[in-house]
């Protein structure tokens, strides 16, 4: 089959926006959290610090966290979002999402250090690389890579990265005042059949072991160097069943 120049450039432009909401999917679904927090070497050899794995209980079906999404460009709210625990199994923690005012509810799937696996519509193996290794310390640091595959079209892009623990400091959200551990998070994903197409996306995290969560995050996903996205997200409310 020949190609015209338009269908081309519309192939193209597919092959970008794919891209694109694999980042996005990424970005979003991290909303749900950061919690039970899993043992993993350190690639530093600093003292040792505070540690974070004297934390919550484990993870229960019940469990819930309220976060207000923001775009930071148009300085707006653009939803609040409800994430609810409905089930645990020795590999997996299942979430159920409802975004206040709007009826439905979406599903997602993580490995116990919240690792996102499974999005409904993409697929992170063996997870999107959002999740946490403890024991926490400042300055140390991890990488991850993971192939993402969109449900039903058989697409699928590259993801890799690093996150690094930067520090600790005080944060205050309408939930209440936590000290957290500051991570922040590089990763770049990549069309896996046309490399040069690729978006970056960087996540700043703050995690407070006090709740076994994250409290805060601001999110930015860049294009071609160029911003597109730029959000963040700030516990409301949390609680257990």
């Amino acid at each position: 089959m020949i190609w015209s120049a338009n269908d081309q450039k519309f192939l193209q432009r597919k092959d970008m926006m794919l891209c694109k909401a694999a980042a996005i999917a990424c970005l979003s679904t991290a909303v749900a959290g950061i919690a039970l927090a899993q043992s993993a070497p350190a690639e530093n050899n600093q003292p040792a610090a505070e540690d974070s794995s004297s934390s919550m209980e484990p993870p229960l079906v019940g469990d819930h966290w309220t976060y207000e999404i923001r775009d930071e460009i148009a300085g707006t709210l653009k939803f609040t979002t409800v994430h609810v625990i409905t089930q645990v199994s020795p590999n997996d923690i299942a979430i159920r999402t409802e975004n206040l005012g709007n009826p439905g509810y979406g599903y997602l799937l993580y490995d116990h250090s919240w690792n996102l696996k499974d999005s409904s519509t993409w697929k992170y193996s063996p997870g999107d690389g959002t999740g946490v290794k403890a024991p926490l310390r400042v300055g140390n640091k991890w990488n991850f890579q993971s192939s993402d595959t969109y449900s039903g079209r058989g697409v699928s892009v590259k993801r890799s990265g690093s996150s690094k623990v930067v520090a600790q400091e005080p944060v205050t959200t309408a939930a209440g005042s936590f000290d957290t551990f500051k991570i922040e998070t590089t990763a770049t994903v990549r069309n896996a059949n046309d490399p040069t197409k690729k978006s970056d996306l960087v996540l700043t995290t703050w995690y407070a072991p006090e709740v076994d969560h994250w409290v805060k995050r601001t999110s930015k996903i860049t294009i071609n160097g160029h911003l597109d996205q730029d959000t963040s997200a700030e516990l409301v409310e949390y609680g257990r069943r």
